[in-house]
This record gives C-alpha cells, structure tokens and sequence, in this order.
C-alpha cells in the first residue's frame, strides 16, 4: 500500500510538470473537452431547476410533496366538527371556500359566477338548495352595480407551509393576534385585478350572514388560482359575521391540509365526523405525490439531454487522445530513458493517464465556473420577470456531474496513450 502511494503521488508529480512543461498542448486538450462538460453541467442543472420549477408550481397550486389532503362532502356536521378537532392544532389546517359580493348591495357584480375579470360575461355558479336542486346562480335580475363577486376561503391556520404562496404584495394573515371585527382579507392575483379596476365599497355580503361586514384588504398574493378572484380570511373573524352552520351548506367546500405525520390527528378527525353521521366512504384523503408523479418525465428528458451532451464530450475525448499519442510519441526516448532507469511499466501509464486526468478537472473546474457564473448573471437579468429565478442557485448535482465527467473523459482520452507509454521497449533508448 505504501509503494501504490508513493507510485500515485509520483505519476500525479511526473504528470503535473508534463502539463506545466506543454500549456499550449494543454490548453488545446482542454479546449476540445470544455464543450462536452460544459453540456454535462447545463443538462444537469437545467433537470433540476425543471423539477424545481414544476414542484413549485405543484406546491402553489395543489399541495407540498407529502401533504395529505382530506376532501369532506357537504354535510350538516362537516365545518363545525372540522373547526373543533383543528383548533389550536398547527400541523393541520382547514379551507372553507364561500361565495361573497362586496360593493353595493342589491346589484349584479361586474363578474357574475364570481369568474375571471378578463372572461366576457363572467363565470357560471351552480347553486343547490337543501333538497339538491341546482340552478345557475349567477343569473339574477337584479341591476348592473358596482359590485366584485369573489370566492372567499376561510382558514383555521397560516396555509402557507402547505401550500407554497407567493407574496405580492401588503402582509399574510396573522393568525397570533385577536380576531378583528371588521375581517382581513388577502387577496389573489386576479382578485386584486378586478378591486383596482372597479372602485366598490368596502360592504362584504354573504348568504347566511346577520348583517353584512366591512373587510378591510391587507395584501395580495399568489395563489396559482387562474379560475377566478379569491380572498383568505381567517376562520374565527368570518364567524363574527356566520353562524357555523352556515359554512356547511351544500354550496361550500371544505378542504383539509395535513402533514403526513399527523396520522392520529386524521384518524380522530374521521372518526368524528363518521360519528356525527358524515358516510365514510365520502371521506376522500390522498397524499401529494407531486415528486413521483414527474420524475419519470424528467428523467426521460434528461436521458435524451445528456446523450446530446455525451456526444459532444465524446468529441473532446477524441482530441485528448489524439493530443495524448501525439504527446507520447514525442516522449519516446524519454519514457524508454525512465525504464533503463527502472521505472515500472504502471508508473510510466500512471504518468500519462495522471496529465489526462488532471486536464480533466481543470476542465470541469471551468465548465463549472463558467456554468454557475452564468446562472448568477441570468438569475440577476431576469429574476424581476420569472418569479421562480429569483432565489436560483447553482445546484450541486451539476458540479459532481461535471466533475464526473470531466475524470470520465481524461480516463477515455489518456488510457490508449497510458498503455502505449507502458509498451515502449528499453532498447529505444539505444536510437537517442
């Protein structure tokens, strides 16, 4: 083991002052593989920011990897029994989604059915009664006003570790202060678009309410919601205004985000609504499983990616071996010279493939260089216009792959020369 050492540290010596003694040749060589493992590094740092961008668009818009999500059909017991069991609990959060107009009262909105403020004619909201009759509640003959028809979800907890939303703009509910009579809504993207279009009174109206309430806007924020403008208010400044009753009627949605550890929190949450007399089999949980679900695309991608970057790279392997037989027929006599000296044949092939692979990862050392350097300048240039380039950074898989495949080529490229090297006979000495 001590000769091996003494051998490696000796081919990496020989090697290093070969590179120092050729730096045209070296350059060269480095030259013909930068492209390959420069495609490397770009193929494997775009596939993560791919997966990147498409968790964080599961996360905005469904659910964190891993969140089990519990769907609970309309019922009498859903949302009182639902508040009960969730109240001061942080590992799991309820949504309540009801339609609400706020402006004038007694008039149609701008955007009957509460739908997108761009769409002409606005959206389509079926309402039900008790009995299950369904009729399209956006229809009304009530007179054009200056109205905003919105859906306006009710939250037991801060969603925000299940469900990745982007600030805009104002400030997140705060759920540690008092609840406040006049409630506190944030709003998403398209409802903020539709409030600064349409100047309205700030007059919130519900069906089922005592009286209407005075919200009062304090931000806005990303949702990933293309279908229409949304509010989130806190649960326990709504029900100032709604008995909890009115929040379990068969036009509301009740949805419920858990960690995945949360197991007896979910149990005792079904229980409970079983017992209250809800059909277990209409208690729908799934997990988010965002992850698994594009890994297999990715991958694909990314094999077809990195087979284009193979090719280039196996174009660089091919000018370090023509550089490295060039190199080792000019060193004939002195290899021949290093072996009537009694250097070992493994010495002479660990000299040559030590200058290969050395070339190699200075090669990937400025592949990743140059990689991570331009990731830093485009997250810089466009970080203002695409949201998810604005905490970028160079991730690590990249530099291992680069890394990877700059030893895989030095290796390709000097193990041809390396034997040729250990194959020069002593006798050649005699022609110096």
């Amino acid at each position: 083991m001590i000769r091996l050492s003494g051998r490696f540290r000796s081919a990496v010596i020989i090697g290093g002052q070969g590179i120092r003694a050729r730096k045209l040749r070296t350059f060269l060589s480095m030259l013909s593989l930068f492209l390959g493992v420069l495609a490397v590094v770009i193929v494997q740092a775009g596939s993560e920011f791919a997966q990147r961008q498409v968790l964080a668009e599961s996360e905005l818009n469904m659910a964190k990897d891993g969140t089990l999500q519990i769907y609970l059909p309309p019922h009498e017991k859903a949302a009182p029994v639902t508040l009960e069991t969730l109240r001061g609990r942080s590992e799991a959060v309820a949504m309540i989604d009801n339609r609400a107009i706020i402006g004038e009262p007694g008039v149609a909105p701008v955007n009957p059915g509460g739908g997108p403020f761009d769409q002409p004619g606005g959206g389509r909201f079926m309402r039900c009664d008790n009995q299950g009759n369904c009729y399209d509640g956006s229809q009304t003959d009530a007179p054009p006003g200056r109205a905003i028809e919105l859906t306006v979800v009710a939250l037991t907890g801060d969603i925000r570790p299940f469900r990745a939303f982007r600030q805009e703009s104002g400030q997140w509910l705060d759920f540690a202060s008092a609840p406040s009579l006049a409630p506190r809504l944030v709003l998403n993207k398209e409802a903020a678009k539709g409030f600064e279009r349409h100047r309205v009174p700030a007059q919130m109206h519900m069906d089922g309410a005592a009286a209407d309430a005075t919200p009062q806007i304090i931000g806005v924020v990303n949702d990933g919601s293309g279908y229409g403008p949304m509010a989130y208010v806190r649960a326990d400044e709504l029900l100032n205004w709604l008995p909890t009753n009115a929040l379990s009627g068969n036009n509301m949605r009740l949805q419920v985000f858990m960690s995945p550890e949360a197991h007896d929190l979910e149990q005792t949450l079904k229980a409970r609504l079983i017992a209250s007399g809800m059909p277990g089999d209409q208690i729908y949980v799934q997990s988010v499983k965002s992850r698994e679900r594009v890994e297999d695309q990715l991958a694909l991608m990314r094999l077809i990616f990195l087979g284009m970057a193979g090719l280039v790279l196996l174009i660089g392997t091919a000018g370090i071996l023509n550089v490295g037989l060039a190199t080792v027929g000019e060193r004939i006599e002195e290899f021949a010279l290093r072996r009537a000296v009694g250097t070992p044949r493994i010495l002479l092939a660990g000299i040559v493939l030590a200058e290969t692979l050395l070339v190699g990862l200075m090669t990937a050392a400025a592949a990743i260089g140059v990689g991570a350097a331009g990731i830093k300048v485009g997250a810089s240039m466009f970080g203002n216009r695409f949201a998810s380039l604005e905490d970028l950074s160079f991730p690590w898989q990249a530099g291992v792959a680069g890394v990877i495949a700059g030893l895989i080529a030095g290796l390709l490229g000097g193990l041809i020369p390396a034997i040729r090297a250990a194959r020069i006979p002593i006798a050649t000495v005699m022609r110096a």
